[in-house]
């Protein structure tokens, strides 16, 4: 049996507008299973970055809950969330948002700092940056990496504090096919070496089948799903 970290039932998410309530996400039932990379496939404004909001507690559902490690996300305080978030949970986006005066590892150690984590900044930073295979960039400024080189410090910074989730919102969508599927692959390795969840939205097709589940959705509803 599947061992599902994350479990959405019945999510909406409705938006007022000036004709009324606009729908985002119809309800969408949907299981992430630990340790695996789950693909949320899409066009823009199917939907997907809004669910992949809610499944990480930066956005609460109109309706419906999310479950994390069988515990409700929607019921808890905005200080019990922001605490999964700093401790649980990490982010990639599509705008790497890399601080342009620090170098990659300083990148990667200002995330531990943020994570209140003090100790062996220094060599955790270190580590991730040779996850991601770039030990020998970790000093270059941001400035002197290439788009695939900057993804990937934000992956390593996105590791630093050893979440159990990382949430990448169309992390190949400014990238190269090839690069892409070079930033795709790490997070192959992350999830069968290091046992991290992966959730990541695209709207790259090709993509799909590296998915070890795909949920595609269409118009804030999901057309098709696999675990």
């Amino acid at each position: 049996m599947t061992d599902i970290l994350i479990e959405a039932r019945g999510v909406k998410r409705g938006f007022p507008t000036s004709g009324g309530e606009f729908w985002a996400l119809k309800g969408i039932d949907a299981a992430i299973p630990r340790g695996k990379l789950t693909i949320l496939k899409g066009r823009s404004g199917s939907g997907k970055t809004t669910f992949m909001n809610i499944l990480g507690a930066l956005d609460r559902p109109s309706e419906g809950d999310v479950l994390y490690a069988g515990k409700s996300i929607v019921r808890m305080s905005e200080k019990q969330r922001a605490h999964l978030r700093r401790t649980q949970i990490g982010f990639v986006f599509q705008s790497v948002a890399l601080i342009p005066m620090m170098n990659a590892q300083e990148n990667v150690e200002y995330a531990l700092r943020m994570a209140r984590i003090s100790k062996n900044r220094q060599q955790r930073a270190l580590e991730c940056l040779k996850m991601v295979g770039l030990s020998a960039r970790a000093r270059h400024m941001p400035q002197e990496l290439s788009g695939g080189e900057q993804q990937r410090v934000a992956i390593a910074r996105a590791l630093a504090h050893s979440p159990k989730v990382i949430f990448a919102d169309e992390p190949t969508g400014e990238l190269d096919t090839l690069t892409g599927l070079q930033v795709v692959k790490i997070f192959k390795d992350l999830t069968e070496q290091e046992g991290v969840t992966i959730v990541m939205t695209t709207h790259d097709t090709s993509l799909m089948e590296v998915g070890d589940a795909v949920y595609e959705l269409e118009d804030g509803e999901v057309i098709h799903g696999s675990v």
